[in-house]
């Protein structure tokens, strides 16, 4: 190939990304209205929780009258706006065309054992997929009123302003976050062995109770490091998109990118990740891989 034709195959690249940059933008638009107009709803019982009907789908798993509102008011807005695309969302699971291109994924209430109890630490997360590929994602907490997106190619942003994962150099001194594998026991002392690994180096770990929201704190650096095990597509998606585009690496504990179909996450900037992993391995059973 001549050095014409490789120009022309990179400008012809160029313009196809910028071309899918902008068609992002609305899309963008509505996943943000969306997310805001949830949360209306999430702000507005938080006087009335203690009469909130609760069913538990499974062990330490729960699900309001909050979550169903929020995430109906989610669909109708994306559906209005792209009705041929797919949704998989957390209470009603799959819906819309399989043959669609886009998928959106999204978690109406990340943290509704924190919502229950008053401990504000919850978020909405709304991330879209094109051809398999995590295009956008928006994390939004309702109670700070913290917009979190970020758009394939296009940077992360904090209501925005654009956010950087941190420069923090190894685990000596690093701030991580992490979860609990609260729904599944058999891997607590596979987790233990992890949490314990990290204690001694760490300057500190926390759990919050938002996966969405710790994606996101790791993305604009107020997290240096996260992982946790076990955890659902759409707790991870929109946080994922958000890592990756202010710098950071998000993989499984195996290092490849199957982390949306096994839920087992490591997420940090460059360096703390690459310590992070080794720390991790020894504690890593063949079913974490």
């Amino acid at each position: 190939m001549n050095p014409d034709t490789n120009l022309s195959v990179s400008v012809m690249l160029r313009a196809d990304s910028i071309q899918e940059l902008f068609s992002m933008k609305p899309m963008m638009n509505i996943a943000v209205r969306a997310a805001r107009d949830a949360s209306k709803v999430i702000v507005q019982y938080m006087d009335r929780i203690d009469h909130l009907p609760v069913v538990t789908k499974e062990r330490n798993d729960f699900v309001t009258e909050v979550d169903q509102k929020a995430e109906s008011i989610i669909i109708r807005t994306l559906k209005q706006a792209f009705p041929d695309h797919s949704i998989l969302a957390e209470e009603s699971g799959r819906s819309g065309e399989n043959t669609s291109e886009y998928q959106w994924i999204i978690d109406p209430l990340d943290g509704t054992t924190n919502y229950l109890h008053g401990f504000p630490q919850f978020s909405i997360s709304i991330a879209l997929k094109h051809k398999n590929k995590l295009v956008l994602g928006v994390v939004y907490d309702p109670l700070r009123q913290e917009l979190f997106t970020a758009s394939l190619g296009d940077g992360a942003y904090l209501n925005n302003r654009r956010i950087r994962v941190s420069k923090q150099m190894g685990l000596s001194g690093a701030l991580l976050g992490t979860g609990f594998p609260y729904k599944d026991v058999r891997h607590l002392d596979a987790y233990l062995g992890m949490f314990k690994s990290f204690f001694p180096e760490a300057a500190g770990i926390r759990r919050a109770g938002s996966a969405a929201l710790d994606l996101a704190y790791v993305a604009c650096g107020r997290l240096d490091g996260f992982w946790e095990i076990g955890l659902q597509s759409w707790d991870i998606a929109a946080g994922a998109l958000l890592v990756r585009e202010a710098g950071g690496i998000i993989t499984d504990f195996s290092a490849n990118e199957d982390y949306l179909e096994n839920g087992n996450v490591i997420a940090a900037n460059p360096k703390v990740f690459n310590q992070m992993l080794k720390n991790l391995e020894p504690h890593i059973t063949d079913s974490l891989r």
